[in-house]
C-alpha cells in the first residue's frame, strides 16, 4: 500500500465522522439527510406539498427558557389554510377575557341566542382538544369576536394571523355576533349584546389562491383556483409564538403573555396533552400513523388542523425520562388532483406519515445529540 493511501483513508473517514457530526449538530440537515421514504418523497417534491416547519431548541439559562428557531422552508409570506389549528388562540383568549371580566369563571354556565345548548366555558375549550369540535369554536368565538382575537394577540405581539371566521357552518363570516346569555348564578343573568366587527379584507399574500379547480356549495366544479384571501390566516411564526407564551409564560415581557389564573393555564396545558379516543387526528407528530399507545413518559401538548388538504400540527414535545424537550410546527398540503373541496386527498397514504415521521425524527435526533 502506498503511504498517501493510509493517510487519505484516514482523511476520509474523518471526513465522514465531520460530516456525520454534522448532520447530527444541525437539526434540519439531520431531516433532509434522513432516509424515511415517508419523508424523503416529501421533500422531494416541497413546491407540490408546500411544506413549511420549524423545529425549536429550547435551553434554560441562568433560569429562563430561552429557544432556538431552526427553519425549514417557513415563509409567513406563503399562504396556507390553518383549518382548526386557530382553535388554540380562541382557547386561551376565552380564558383571558374570563380572568379580566368580573363575576363569572370559566365553569360558568351561558348559551348563545338561538343555541339549545347550555353549557359553560371550560366544556367548549375541553371539546376543542378532545373532539376537535367546531360548534364549540363557534361558541367561543361569538364570546369573543373577531376585533377582539386579532387586536390581543396583536397587543401581545403575535403577528402573521388573522381570525377572520367561524367553521363549518352557515354565514361563517357574518361579522356581527351572536349576544350570550352568562349565569352568574340560579338568579342573576348578564346578558352581553351583539358585537359588531370590522369587515373582513382580502389577504394580501402569496399562494393565496390555490389549485386548479374547486367544488362550491353548490356541488358544482368551478375551474378556477380557490380563493382563500377571505379565510383565516395563522402563519408557523405565529402558532409557535402563541404555544411558547402558554408553555413558558416566564420568557416574555409581562406586556406579552397572557392574562390567566395558574389553575386556568393548568387545565389549558391538560387537555391540550390529553389523548382522545373519540378523535381520529389528536397527534400528527410521532404517533398518528401508528396503532401504538404513547408511552407515559412522552407528553405532547398540541392543537391540529386538516381541511381543504393541508394538515397542521404545533407541539411540544417532552420525554420526561430522558430529559427531552423541543418545539415544531408543520404544515403540509396533499391535494394531488390540485381539486379543493372534492375530498379526495392523500391525508392518510402521505401527510400523516410524513407528519408522524418528522416529529419521530426530530426526537431520534436529539436522542443522538444526548449521547454524544
Amino acid at each position: 500500500m502506498k503511504p498517501y493511501t493510509l493517510s487519505f483513508l484516514l482523511f476520509a473517514l474523518l471526513f465522514s465522522c465531520k460530516e456525520k457530526q454534522q448532520k447530527i449538530n444541525h437539526p434540519i440537515n439531520y431531516i433532509i439527510a434522513s432516509k424515511s421514504d415517508n419523508i424523503k418523497k416529501v421533500l422531494d417534491s416541497i413546491t407540490n406539498h408546500e411544506v413549511q416547519f420549524r423545529y425549536t431548541e429550547i435551553k434554560k439559562t441562568n433560569g429562563v427558557f430561552v429557544v432556538n428557531n431552526f427553519d425549514f422552508n417557513t415563509n409567513s409570506n406563503n399562504y396556507f389554510y390553518p383549518a382548526s389549528s386557530v382553535k388554540l388562540p380562541i382557547a386561551v383568549l376565552t380564558l383571558e377575557k374570563i380572568f379580566e371580566s368580573e363575576g363569572y369563571t370559566k365553569d360558568t354556565e351561558f348559551f348563545i341566542e338561538g343555541d339549545t345548548l347550555k353549557t359553560t366555558f371550560a366544556k367548549e375549550i375541553i371539546k376543542l382538544f378532545t373532539l376537535n369540535n367546531n360548534d364549540a369554536y363557534n361558541r367561543l368565538f361569538e364570546f369573543l369576536g373577531q376585533d377582539y382575537i386579532n387586536q390581543k394577540l396583536k397587543e401581545k405581539g403575535v403577528e402573521n394571523v388573522r381570525i377572520a371566521h367561524r367553521l363549518a357552518t352557515e354565514d361563517a363570516d357574518n361579522v356581527t355576533t351572536k349576544p350570550l346569555v352568562i349565569y352568574l348564578n340560579d338568579s342573576t343573568t348578564i346578558n352581553t349584546k351583539a358585537i359588531i366587527n370590522s369587515p373582513i379584507t382580502p389577504l394580501q399574500l402569496d399562494k393565496v389562491k390555490k389549485g386548479t379547480a374547486y367544488i362550491d356549495n353548490d356541488e358544482i366544479l368551478q375551474k378556477e383556483p380557490l380563493d382563500f384571501s377571505l379565510k383565516n390566516y395563522y402563519s408557523i411564526d405565529a402558532q409557535q409564538q402563541v404555544l411558547q407564551r402558554i408553555i413558558f409564560p416566564e420568557s416574555f415581557k409581562k406586556e406579552q403573555q397572557f392574562n390567566l389564573y395558574e389553575d386556568d393555564l393548568s387545565f389549558l396545558t391538560k387537555v391540550m396533552s390529553s389523548i382522545p379516543k373519540e378523535a381520529s387526528y389528536a397527534k400528527f407528530f410521532m404517533y398518528d400513523d401508528t396503532k401504538k399507545p404513547i408511552p407515559n413518559n412522552i407528553k405532547i401538548y398540541n392543537n391540529i388542523g386538516y381541511n381543504y388538504g393541508t394538515l397542521t400540527d404545533c407541539a411540544f414535545i417532552e420525554d420526561t425520562e430522558n430529559d427531552i424537550s423541543y418545539m415544531l410546527t408543520a404544515t403540509i398540503l396533499v391535494n394531488k388532483n390540485e381539486v379543493f373541496n372534492d375530498n379526495n386527498y392523500e391525508y392518510e397514504t402521505v401527510g400523516i406519515p410524513f407528519l408522524a415521521e418528522l416529529g419521530r425524527e426530530f426526537y431520534n435526533y436529539n436522542l443522538q445529540k444526548k449521547q454524544n
